[in-house]
């Protein structure tokens, strides 16, 4: 990782015998550092000043400026360390998959990469610092995910109680929109700590029921992950929360606050801020078979890349067998094997780079090579149909339901342990 200068200033001395005439510069500064790296006041600046073009976009009433400091230096922290566990891990983000990502925004967002980058411009950001941006965003994901996947695990027999749960719910599961107030605590937290805690969590709830605006007071009190966003949880049904949650805010109304709820890491305060019924729509699914290519120390981007375009013209001309080209050359080990093919899955479980090329193709049409997070890919559409409720598609559900609880839980302990193995020190200014 880059290392990021300290504290830097400049010295200008005029003439030669002239008494010397230094005047200091200060160009940026350290508010706080992190083991071996460093939060810089220039990355505050950024964040804060997002948080209130994004305010002053949406009408939201925003917390003190230095409130907003507190919020955006804990999260830069919190980057810090990931960042450095990914050096540790030899993770990068390479160009082409930052590129990738950023087309499949524009995509999204009805434009091109062109279109994307002259609204970044037209906002008064520089396209390169957005794209340094995204890259640390992509790269603290991977990371989050590596570390946090390997500590989940989800037996059978859960498997089955929650598919008993769903049928006795029926069509009548709801999906709650949350907001999440975090007012935490050291893990060694004593008495006074947490009756200091538990105090303040009850002075936010009384400002809460009194009329204040839930947003405002997250971003100035909430230590959650999603505070400078306003506590702002999103859609989720009651299988997919933390338990703790989930047992508090079954049965709660629309506008109803919830908590203080006690944990390891504080006291949690929810607002059920709107309750739906659980959209059910037919899902495609998709059986497909794919070559994947990692690039590697050894084999460049363009070389795997290529290598992949060599295939796709000899498929095209008959002069190739996919099925021996996935399993002599393909690193998926799952599916290398058996030709490459995936059976029938529902693409949404696939990454986002996938999933799009896998739904742009007509039955038996084959990709042009594309990048994903996992390297470079070649897949064919083999068919497509519309999914029945099969007890495939249930347990799969079912299994994604755990798996979304147990990540927010174990992303937040994991989180937290690594925090408290670290060296940190938020600089006071003198």
């Amino acid at each position: 990782m880059k290392l990021k200068t300290l504290v830097f200033t400049v010295l200008c001395t005029l003439g030669l015998n002239l008494p010397a005439v230094a005047k200091e510069v200060q160009i940026d500064k350290v508010v706080a550092t992190v083991n071996e790296g460093v939060v810089l006041q220039s990355e505050i600046d950024t964040i804060i000043n997002r948080v209130k073009s994004r305010a002053l976009t949406d009408g939201q009433s925003l917390p003190t400026d230095d409130a907003l400091r507190l919020q955006a230096i804990e999260r830069l922290i919190n980057q810090e360390l990931l960042m450095q566990m990914s050096e540790r891990m030899g993770l990068q983000i390479s160009d082409a998959q930052l590129d990738q990502t950023l087309m499949m925004m524009a995509k999204e967002q009805g434009g091109t990469l062109a279109d994307l980058r002259k609204t970044i411009e037209s906002s008064g950001e520089s396209y390169q610092a957005y794209r340094e941006e995204m890259r640390i965003e992509m790269t603290t994901q991977q990371v989050l995910r590596s570390n946090v996947e390997r500590r989940i695990y989800i037996s059978l027999q859960e498997i089955e109680n929650l598919l008993t749960i769903l049928e006795q719910q029926g069509q009548t599961n709801e999906e709650y929109d949350i907001g999440h107030i975090l007012i935490d605590l050291p893990a060694d937290g004593n008495a006074q700590e947490i009756e200091d805690a538990k105090v303040r969590a009850e002075k936010v709830i009384k400002l809460l029921n009194e009329g204040s605006e839930f947003k405002r007071i997250a971003i100035a009190s909430s230590g959650g992950s999603k505070a400078l966003e306003g506590g702002q949880l999103g859609w989720m049904s009651i299988n997919e929360m933390p338990t703790l949650f989930a047992e508090a805010v079954k049965g709660k109304k629309a506008g109803e606050i919830v908590g203080p709820l006690r944990s390891g890491a504080g006291f949690h305060i929810i607002k059920v801020q709107d309750i739906r019924g659980r959209q059910v729509v037919e899902t495609v699914e998709v059986r497909s078979r794919h070559i994947l290519i990692k690039p590697s120390i050894i084999l460049s981007e363009e070389k795997a890349r290529s290598m992949l375009a060599g295939f796709v013209k000899d498929l095209k001309e008959g002069k190739a067998d996919f099925a021996t080209l996935a399993k002599e050359y393909s690193e998926d080990q799952g599916s290398a094997l058996k030709g490459g093919e995936y059976d029938w899955t529902d693409p949404s479980t696939y990454v986002p780079a996938f999933r799009d090329t896998l739904l742009s193709l007509e039955k038996d049409q084959l990709s042009e090579p594309f990048r994903s997070n996992y390297g470079w890919h070649i897949v064919q559409l083999l068919d497509k149909r519309i999914a029945d409720k099969t007890e495939l598609a249930k347990r799969n559900r079912a299994q994604q339901m755990l798996f979304n609880r147990k990540f927010k839980e174990e992303s937040f302990a994991w989180q937290r342990e690594m925090r408290e193995q670290a060296h940190i020190e938020i600089l006071v200014d003198e």
